[in-house]
């Protein structure tokens, strides 16, 4: 069980592994113009965390349109005829337009929860606030991956 990890650690270390999130320029993203669309509170999160600046001085940089949706659907309901589940989905279209207008990057990142209904409509909305805020966390970490593989 020894040699079986050393040697795994050595291949680990060997092959140039580098975690994503370990190096902190990556997240320097700088664009000359951002439009942001629909949701604000998604957007503010995906430009907070992924540390996004604009910078209209510099024209030769890359235009970064980014458009958030947040929906929530009743997908079942009780014999009373209240909502007994919810389904949440969370939609980032990421768009990035070089200085003529012309399309380099397009990505839709989309994710989905289904949740049951609550008791207490407070409890209920404090869930959904939640749910809402790992879905966008998850869609962060997909942009990151997809920006930093072109």
């Amino acid at each position: 069980m020894n040699k079986t990890l050393i040697i795994f650690l050595f291949l680990l270390l060997s092959c140039g592994y580098q975690p994503i999130y370990l190096n902190k320029d990556i997240l320097d993203f700088k664009y000359s113009e951002i439009i942001l669309e629909g949701d604000n509170e998604i957007n503010k999160n995906i430009i907070n965390i992924l540390s996004i600046k604009e910078n209209k001085e510099d024209k030769s940089l890359d235009k970064l349109n980014l458009s958030s949706t947040y929906k929530i659907e009743t997908t079942s309901k009780n014999t009373k005829g209240e909502a007994a589940s919810f389904r949440i989905t969370v939609i980032v279209d990421l768009e990035i337009k070089d200085i003529n207008d012309k399309n380099i990057q397009n990505k839709n990142f989309n994710k989905q929860f289904t949740l049951n209904s609550r008791q207490k409509k407070f409890d209920l909305a404090e869930y959904q606030d939640s749910v809402k805020n790992d879905l966008t966390n998850k869609i962060i970490s997909e942009i990151i991956i997809y920006l930093n593989a072109k």
